[in-house]
């Protein structure tokens, strides 16, 4: 595992300093990017989603210039379609990848958002509902989405050698859920990830339920064995608990996966640290140029 502290302290001592804050209660609200657009600049962040459905009736949105032939391919997620390619903070890499080379960006809505969104249902309070009622939201999640994979390649707009995923905080979570699932994909990158669902402040008093324990991310290390993981989280980050994305990549270690932890000395909390999308860029062309 290549383990990258940006603040050049040893692991030693920055695992004290994690720990500390990893004791302070985490924030009740359910976004705290603070690099996420504001509503006063919504209007200069809007471009072009193209939106399609597969003969299941996913829909799924995809982001950059189209071409003829088959295209190298990002897997993007955050909350819904829209909101993840309309905007660059969520894009993420994905705005260098399709800049530089080509690489279209897709996405599709996410369990509990959008049109995934049941009636008095909202973002991730809802998913300890859906865990609670004993509904993997995973399994069907990664269902939805390798059908959009299925479609992309069959029509011609994904190169199958070249596929790979990133997301950002839920988004993360599940970007390496279907990784795991789905062995198409190459690579799989998290932007302050969630780790472990009973890290989060909406499954207080529901760590302990048997899904919840299942769909943390360390249970899918086998599945991830042999493969890329890049992991980049703040050192303050309590929302989703710094010290669990550091837990989770030492058990992918242990399965022999390729991993990249980058723990990023980050006073605002939870947020994508700066520099860490155009380094995943640089990480993602690497290996799918080898």
């Amino acid at each position: 595992m290549l383990v990258k502290f940006a603040n050049r302290r040893n692991y030693r001592s920055a695992t004290v300093r994690l720990v500390i804050c990893f004791l302070i209660p985490c924030p009740s609200i359910g976004r705290t990017h603070a690099d996420e657009p504001t509503a006063s600049d919504a209007a200069t962040r809007r471009e072009s989603v193209q939106r399609l459905t597969t003969n299941d009736g996913v829909e799924f949105g995809m982001w950059g210039r189209i071409d003829e032939t088959a295209q190298p391919t990002l897997i993007v997620l955050s909350g819904t379609i829209d909101a993840t390619l309309t905007s660059p903070y969520f894009r993420q890499c994905g705005n260098q990848l399709a800049r530089d080379s080509g690489w279209l960006c897709v996405s599709i809505d996410l369990p509990c958002h959008g049109t995934q969104q049941r009636e008095g249902e909202s973002g991730l309070a809802s998913w300890r509902t859906r865990v609670e009622g004993g509904e993997d939201f995973v399994k069907e999640f990664n269902q939805r989405m390798s059908g959009v994979l299925d479609f992309l390649i069959e029509h011609g707009y994904t190169d199958p050698k070249q596929v790979a995923a990133c997301g950002t905080s839920r988004g993360g979570f599940l970007a390496l859920h279907f990784a795991a699932s789905d062995a198409r994909v190459g690579c799989a990158a998290g932007f302050a990830p969630v780790t472990d669902l009973a890290m989060l402040s909406e499954f207080q008093g529901a760590e302990g339920h048997p899904l919840t324990k299942q769909l943390s991310l360390v249970n899918q290390a086998d599945k991830l064995a042999e493969r890329r993981v890049w992991i980049g989280i703040g050192d303050q980050d309590q929302r989703v608990s710094t010290d669990a994305a550091i837990h989770l990549a030492r058990q992918l270690t242990i399965a022999k996966s390729e991993v990249e932890l980058h723990v990023f000395p980050e006073p605002r909390g939870h947020t994508t640290p700066k520099g860490a999308p155009e380094m995943v860029a640089r990480w993602i062309l690497a290996r799918a140029n080898e």
